[in-house]
């Protein structure tokens, strides 16, 4: 039924999109995303630096999500359906397409030769397995509906920040390593920027004044579908601060329903987890591609990795994971507490995992719109 359903409409958006296709290309950029219903950081600054280096090219930004997917609610599955015609003459009418995750359209219909879709990805690194490389699992997609909705297809240009991180991009796409660029994400700009950073940091001290004396400690767990192991790993965390020096600041996935309380815990706030490293002394997150971010600002990173053996069953992990991560870790949170606060910390080693998986060249913002541009004669 399914197999049906997905041909019969790939049919018919192939028809509408042949028509769309025969309208004139603008000399314009689209940026498509899912993640959520607002442009992401990496999307505006994007748009920043196109507009700085060639005002003539027109952005357009197409931000929507679908929650729980095909299992949404029909009036959601409709809007989302008009948003998809909507993408379509965006697309047709574009010299440049800019995802930060999978799009139905761009994967499912035939497109102009010249057309560029380029895949930016939505993470620094490649902490976990994802996309082809999780087929079948547990945390994954079924294989048949992946060649079904031709997951991950049409891809001209796949960005990476690393060589290290080139081929874990290329399996989780399952496209030809060759047409990965080595191109780091443009909020890497962001965390080398000592204005910024005093910025960020004034404005989130201004709005919660109790992070200024104590040590902040920034804790981001991956997303799990049954969080219920997840929510009693994160009470006990909380349970093993040290209340007169501590606080803790939860920020869980934006889908995650776990939370915790206390006078020495903050949860929910209206900041990012990557707005939240700037005030950040040290980062905990088990699989979380956080990690480089934080490892790249120098932040200590300790890993809470309290269901290692089932994830790994579930999901899987695409790095060697106790020979690459830089610092502690410990499914026990007392243990992981006392490193945190008794031992030192090793930064040499935090550097080198950085520098191996954060090419950066000091302009990331700026490379990347020049690419992009690099398709407008």
């Amino acid at each position: 039924m399914m197999k049906f359903f997905v041909s019969c409409a790939r049919i018919f958006l192939g028809i509408i999109y042949f028509f769309m296709k025969l309208c004139p290309v603008e000399d314009k950029v689209v940026m498509i995303s899912r993640q959520a219903n607002r442009p992401s950081l990496d999307f505006k600054l994007i748009r920043s630096h196109i507009t700085r280096q060639n005002p003539r090219v027109r952005v357009v930004m197409l931000c929507h999500t679908l929650e729980k997917r095909l299992n949404a609610r029909y009036i959601d599955l409709i809007k989302y359906g008009f948003h998809m015609l909507k993408q379509m003459y965006h697309i047709a009418t574009s010299r440049v397409v800019i995802l930060d995750t999978y799009c139905i359209v761009v994967s499912l219909l035939k497109h102009r030769r010249e057309l560029q879709i380029i895949q930016i990805w939505h993470s620094m690194g490649s902490m976990k397995k994802f996309g082809y490389t999780t087929l079948d699992t547990e945390e994954g997609v079924p294989s048949k509906t992946a060649h079904l909705l031709h997951m991950h297809e049409n891809y001209t240009c796949v960005l990476a920040s690393s060589p290290a991180y080139a081929k874990d991009l290329a399996a989780g796409f399952h496209c030809d390593a060759r047409i990965v660029k080595i191109l780091p994400l443009p909020r890497t700009d962001l965390l080398r920027s000592p204005g910024y950073r005093k910025r960020k940091r004034a404005q989130i001290l201004s709005e919660y004044p109790m992070l200024k004396k104590k040590r902040v400690i920034l804790y981001c767990p991956t997303f799990r579908k049954c969080e219920d192991a997840m929510q009693t790993a994160v009470t006990r965390l909380a349970g093993a601060l040290d209340p007169e020096k501590d606080i803790l600041v939860l920020k869980p996935h934006p889908l995650s329903k776990i939370t915790v309380s206390g006078p020495h815990i903050l949860c929910g706030t209206g900041f990012s987890s990557f707005d939240m490293l700037f005030v950040a002394d040290a980062v905990i997150s088990d699989y979380s591609c956080i990690v480089y971010e934080a490892a790249f600002m120098g932040i200590p990173v300790y890993f809470y990795n309290f269901d290692m053996d089932k994830y790994i069953l579930e999901r899987g992990l695409a790095i060697d994971y106790y020979e690459e991560i830089p610092g502690p870790a410990s499914s026990d949170p007392y243990a992981l507490m006392d490193a945190l606060h008794n031992q030192p910390y090793n930064m040499k080693r935090l550097k080198q995992f950085s520098d191996k998986y954060i090419r950066y060249s000091g302009h990331a913002g700026q490379d990347i719109a020049g690419y992009i541009l690099s398709f407008f004669s």
